[in-house]
């Protein structure tokens, strides 16, 4: 992940937040960490295969944050935000940059807080992956011919956050109880969420 200076950010570096210029007006939710997505919602969100899914989180590249696979039976479940990285690393994907710079991007999105999540606009060249936090990074990067298509992570946060808003969701304290396998099928999920909601 580079800067829009072309420099190449520091793992575990901070950001100083005064250097975060505003891209969205708007308040990005806050997400409840305790309540998840199926990989199938999950790929139907991301607009990703399951064979896509099970490989990136077997690699380490998007891992389920609420719950990871621990043996047979077990499902994982996805938070908002790792199905957030997940559009955005299809979209890369989608426009040619690399796997090995996807890795490079996920990583250094990881390290940001929510706030400054929303406020990057990531931009590429098909190569490399730049960040920018002000549309004047953007607008030098078009000039300068290194940003070639750009991504608003706060629109895809958007995008995101409607689509699940229709989706099943599972909670953690919900699926200690209750049981896995056929007998909790995506349609009582359904149910659960529209009489919670």
């Amino acid at each position: 992940m580079n800067s829009s200076g072309g420099a190449s950010a520091e793992p575990g570096a901070p950001v100083p937040h005064a250097a975060q210029g505003l891209l969205f007006g708007e308040d990005i939710t806050e997400h409840d960490t305790n309540t998840g997505y199926r990989g199938p919602t999950a790929c139907r969100v991301a607009g990703i295969t399951y064979r896509q899914l099970d490989y990136w989180a077997r690699t380490g590249l998007v891992e389920p944050t609420v719950r990871p696979a621990s043996g047979s039976g077990t499902h994982r479940l996805y938070g908002f935000r790792d199905i957030l990285v997940l559009k955005i690393v299809k979209r890369l994907l989608d426009t040619g940059v690399s796997l090995q710079q996807i890795r490079t991007a996920v990583d250094h999105l990881r390290e940001r807080g929510v706030e400054d999540l929303a406020q990057i606009t990531l931009m590429s060249d098909g190569a490399s992956v730049y960040e920018c936090t002000s549309p004047d990074e953007v607008v030098d990067l078009v000039q300068g011919g290194q940003g070639v298509f750009g991504i608003a992570v706060g629109r895809v946060w958007r995008e995101v956050e409607g689509t699940l808003s229709e989706m099943p969701t599972e909670s953690l304290a919900d699926s200690d109880d209750a049981p896995s396998g056929p007998t909790q099928d995506e349609l009582a999920l359904r149910r659960r969420a529209r009489t919670a909601g």
